[in-house]
């Protein structure tokens, strides 16, 4: 073709096809052309109507361009409701649902056609996109992020066919939401946005400081910056300086969900959460904690940056695609310094066998990792606890949903918790939960009687314990409580139990260090928050409050404010910090900064109350207590 015959330009490419095409035209041809033609024509309508043009739409395809990347996504959207809305009428293995990327770039116009990167990416996005979802590149998003009421999850940087760059791409989520954390904004994420309301209702009901800090310590997923733009966290040195352990070490990556429905990512995560848990009981391994590996969930990253920020020689990665009753995985462990791969496998399993995969993964690992275990050892890595599929999914489904922190997602966490106890009534794992959920409503008023939710608690609790007496997170669940009912030396025999049979794990280790510090030894706690934080170099903020509450009892002030402060940049609108670092700074006579962080606490509450506060405190020494009301009413709390 020669230059007279065609234009470049910059445009909106928008990019859709069918998932699941091949599998509908196999089971009934003529019904899957008829829903495709009818949706198609109501695509080229809504594309006419949006003001754009379609270009081409052979077999499933379609390929348009707008001149408007707003008029692109809000057809996009029209399009995903239309067809969703069309789609409620059809039985579930009939429904047809597109996946559609957009990306603005620069093309090359000839005879009515466009070709070029510009629609090769868009191509791409399409094929990143969810079943019923939309994909779209940051040169799109550049031109939206403040234009539409719509909400946008980073995807990170996207490794896609014959694009010679990664491409960055977000999801596209179709009701009004921020950003959701990225490569360049350090915006909350989605996840994030979530545990701040529940922050805000906390301080709506003056949950107390160390309260929430057992909660957020054990169980919830900290706001995160993308690795590349991580500070370090005090005590560690610089991440890229952690020292790599004295014995194999691992960080086990959040395993990529390739199903056709998304919601299948909490089975991925189960999976991988299974698999750190296994290895996190042998004394023999470091293994780097949930929080810190799911930093890395969703982001494209590779295993060398892992293994500096992170400080580990090993990292495993892997994906898990489930489709009705069978499940591929693929797991692979590499050595970061070199790229070589000391163990790869691909498993084609029907889900029954799913519990017999996570033990050979988990047992490949140790091999390849050339650890020695004990047949006794062994048994307690691959221990699973329940033979039952549904119970266990359900079981996942329950730990999911109580990550969220909040009403919603621990009522969800109860109901999954309580099919999984019906489904296996001997299975511990769900009594846990339920011991955590209802302990959640406690602290945050979720139920109608605090008395009762502790109530429920407590019998879940000890329910799950003599079931099974050898999962250390049955035991960190005990120090919770026993923290909560003010039970100190019953919480220390807990936590030391959890640390004994889970002692590379940093809950294991952050539940020594709480048992130790509400029961007022310092000094003692100190370097059991120091471990957890080893284990788990991206800790939840409370974590460092707690140390930072430990170095200032043990007189170390210095490393107390950077500690708060570390705190504070996980999460700036954490009241508890900040009532810290007024403290502190009252104790090392530095009033205005003081101040300055109590105008922070009556920002975030302005109806605070230091009576109330008083009454709520659980550490065992009433002087200690009284010496921090005194500094915070110095500080201008009242």
């Amino acid at each position: 073709m020669s230059t007279q015959d065609f234009k470049r330009k910059l445009t909106a490419v928008f990019s859709a096809d069918a998932a699941g095409y091949s599998r509908l035209m196999e089971e009934n041809e003529e019904a899957t052309v008829k829903t495709l033609e009818a949706y198609k024509q109501v695509m080229f309508s809504l594309v006419k109507q949006h003001r754009g043009r379609v270009v081409d739409s052979p077999g499933d395809n379609i390929l348009a361009e707008f001149a408007s990347v707003v008029d692109a996504v809000q057809c996009g959207v029209a399009v995903q409701k239309e067809l969703l809305s069309r789609n409620a009428g059809l039985a579930e293995n009939r429904k047809m649902r597109f996946r559609i990327g957009i990306n603005l770039g620069d093309v090359i116009e000839e005879g009515g056609r466009i070709y070029g990167d510009g629609v090769n990416i868009a191509a791409r996005l399409e094929s990143l996109a969810d079943p019923g979802g939309i994909c779209i590149s940051k040169t799109a998003f550049d031109q939206i992020e403040t234009k539409l009421p719509l909400g946008y999850e980073y995807l990170g940087d996207q490794t896609v066919k014959n694009i010679a760059r990664p491409v960055a791409a977000y999801r596209v989520l179709m009701e009004p939401r921020v950003v959701a954390a990225g490569a360049r904004e350090k915006k909350p994420s989605a996840r994030w946005r979530r545990q701040k309301g529940v922050v805000a209702g906390a301080i709506a009901v003056l949950v107390v400081i160390m309260g929430l800090t057992l909660w957020t310590v054990y169980w919830r997923t900290p706001k995160i910056e993308p690795a590349s733009a991580k500070k370090t966290a005090h005590p560690l040195p610089d991440k890229h300086l952690l020292p790599l352990p004295d014995k194999p070490s691992i960080a086990v990556l959040p395993f990529a969900n390739m199903s056709d429905d998304p919601k299948q990512g909490f089975f991925a995560d189960g999976l991988t959460e299974e698999i750190i848990t296994a290895l996190s009981k042998t004394p023999k391994l470091f293994v780097i904690a949930r929080n810190s590996s799911f930093v890395y969930k969703g982001k494209s990253v590779n295993v060398q940056q892992v293994s500096r920020e992170l400080g580990v020689k090993h990292v495993l990665e892997g994906s898990v695609r489930r489709s009705g009753d069978q499940v591929r995985i693929t797991a692979q462990l590499i050595e970061a310094a070199t790229g070589n791969h000391l163990w790869s496998e691909r498993y084609e399993r029907s889900m029954g066998e799913i519990f017999a995969v996570q033990d050979e993964i988990t047992l490949a690992i140790v091999r390849a990792l050339r650890v020695t275990v004990t047949s006794g050892e062994q048994a307690r890595l691959i221990g699973k606890g329940t033979k039952n599929l549904e119970a266990y999914l359900n079981a996942i489904a329950a730990n999911e949903q109580f990550y969220l922190m909040n009403r919603q997602g621990s009522l969800r966490a109860k109901e999954f918790a309580r099919e999984a106890i019906s489904l296996d009534p001997n299975y511990a794992f769900p009594y846990a939960i339920l011991a955590n959920a209802h302990m959640l409503d406690a602290w945050m008023r979720f139920g109608e009687s605090y008395e009762e939710s502790m109530k429920v608690a407590n019998d879940a609790a000890l329910k799950a314990l003599d079931l099974d007496d050898s999962d250390p997170y049955i035991h960190s669940v005990l120090t919770n409580l026993y923290v909560m009912q003010r039970r100190y030396d019953e919480a220390a025999v807990s936590a030391e139990r959890a640390l004994a049979l889970g002692p590379g794990a940093a809950r294991s280790q952050s539940s020594m260090g709480t048992a130790l510090a509400f029961s007022c030894r310092f000094h003692e706690a100190i370097p059991f928050f120091e471990e957890a934080i080893r284990l788990d170099p991206y800790p939840p903020s409370p974590v460092f409050r707690l140390l930072g509450g430990a170095y200032s009892a043990a007189g170390r002030h210095d490393d107390a404010l950077k500690a708060f402060e570390n705190a504070l940049k996980l999460n700036p609108d954490d009241i508890f910090a900040h009532m810290s670092l007024a403290a502190e700074y009252v104790e090392l006579g530095r009033e205005e900064q003081a101040h300055a962080q109590v105008r922070e606490v009556l920002r975030l509450h302005p109806k605070f109350s230091l009576e109330h506060f008083a009454k709520t405190l659980t550490f065992k020494d009433p002087s200690y207590v009284h010496r921090r009301l005194e500094l915070l009413q110095k500080a201008g709390l009242k």
